[in-house]
């Protein structure tokens, strides 16, 4: 498959015109690669070290040319770009080494195995719907019910195996032993839809980025915030992402290993 049809397959299932305002979804960086056939990293965050794991896959035979992310390199127009600083670097070796970037992020946090579908599905959530409904069967978030029910402890267990987060942070004086049996799920930062899922009758979320006070509110409003970080968070999506591509019969495909958490927990 061209880097153009992918690209076209990928449109017409998450429209980059479902994206806010404030965001970049789309291309980023296009060198001349729409004809050539796709062989494509994916990964969560396009930095240098993706780009050089990019690079090294080139130098071992494989050609890498499409690195599909999900955060944007780009969220504002850079007023120069000179040696040195990131993204003129990203830029620099995209157009060296003819490897486009093309990034989709809140376009594909609303759509079907987008990632917070991801998410329901890993836990298992039944009966799913978007705590944010943005037009028929899409939204951000989701919602669903654990058949059974299961304890709050029990849910955090699941959560800590299935995501593997370097920190798991809830709501304070919460009974572990709490049954829960809605759970709502936002992958990234989703602390800004806590009024939202109040009104959903979720009793615990998973989310990511929540600031002290959020987790006050929350807890004011009997509903049990879990953070499991951005990155573990949105991940998942991501190895989603490229197993679909792999159904297409591309002819490369692959997980970056070189995605970066950008945090570390002392212990």
């Amino acid at each position: 498959m061209k880097i153009a049809d992918l690209i076209v397959w990928f449109e017409e299932w998450a429209n980059p015109s479902w994206q806010e305002s404030w965001d970049n979804c789309g291309w980023q960086i296009e060198p001349g690669v729409l004809q050539e056939q796709a062989r494509v990293l994916v990964c969560l965050t396009p930095t240098l070290a993706v780009m050089q794991e990019a690079i090294a896959y080139r130098a071992a035979g494989i050609s890498v040319n499409l690195i599909f992310a999900h955060h944007p390199l780009i969220f504002n127009p850079p007023k120069s770009l000179r040696s040195g600083d990131p993204i003129a670097e990203m830029a620099r070796l995209a157009f060296t080494h003819n490897i486009g970037i093309y990034t989709a992020h809140t376009n594909f946090d609303q759509v079907q195995d987008g990632t917070a579908d991801v998410l329901a599905q890993i836990l298992e959530l039944e009966q799913v719907f978007p705590i944010v409904t943005t037009q028929p069967g899409l939204g951000y978030g989701r919602v669903g019910n654990l058949q059974p029910s299961t304890s709050l402890g029990e849910l955090m267990a699941i959560i800590q195996t299935q995501l593997a987060p370097p920190n798991l942070i809830y709501s304070p004086t919460v009974d572990l032993e709490r049954q829960i049996d809605r759970v709502a799920v936002l992958g990234g930062s989703g602390a800004s839809f806590i009024s939202a899922v109040v009104k959903t009758g979720a009793q615990a979320y998973l989310t990511s980025d929540c600031k002290f006070h959020q987790f006050q509110e929350s807890r004011d409003r009997d509903l049990i915030l879990i953070d499991a970080g951005h990155y573990a968070t949105e991940r998942p999506a991501c190895d989603r992402l490229a197993q679909k591509f792999r159904s297409l019969k591309i002819e490369w495909v692959q997980l970056s290993q070189k995605d970066e958490d950008f945090r570390s927990f002392y212990r």
